[in-house]
């Protein structure tokens, strides 16, 4: 399964930094979009939720393309999208410092990266709960999400 695609042509504005697009309502997602907060000191990632409608419109082109949606995390930066552990492993790699010792999992074939990745996936809200709606950032991080 393709995991990364073609150019997006513009989908999202300003493509030069990268929009990490979460399941707003799993605590497992929301965590780590916390982390990253945390960590990204030069205010690079954007952030929205895939049930915005930043989200709904990146999930339809990824649809169109792979006739899959993914429904945990996606990554788009430089008019290319990246879903289940690329995703999170492109992200490690843009945060940099130690993070990117995590890029080491780069070496395990995508198949059994992406089969770890959906178990955790398809578990996540047994394991680490979910919230009834979409994280709220608060006015110092509102710039840093699209809607």
């Amino acid at each position: 399964m393709q995991t990364t695609g073609p150019g997006t042509d513009g989908l999202l504005p300003d493509s030069d930094r990268p929009v990490l697009l979460f399941d707003g309502v799993c605590n497992l997602c929301n965590g780590f979009v916390q982390t990253i907060i945390k960590h990204d000191r030069k205010h690079l990632f954007r952030f929205s939720s895939l049930q915005s409608g930043t989200g709904e419109k990146v999930l339809q082109y990824i649809k169109q393309d792979t006739g899959s949606v993914p429904d945990s995390l996606v990554l788009v930066y430089k008019d290319k999208y990246y879903i289940r552990s690329d995703a999170a492993l492109k992200t490690a790699a843009l945060l940099k410092g130690r993070w990117l010792l995590l890029t080491v999992g780069y070496i395990v074939p995508r198949f059994i990266r992406n089969g770890v990745y959906n178990f955790v996936a398809k578990n996540r809200y047994k394991w680490f709960g979910r919230q009834d709606v979409c994280m709220m950032p608060t006015p110092e991080l509102n710039e840093r999400f699209l809607d």
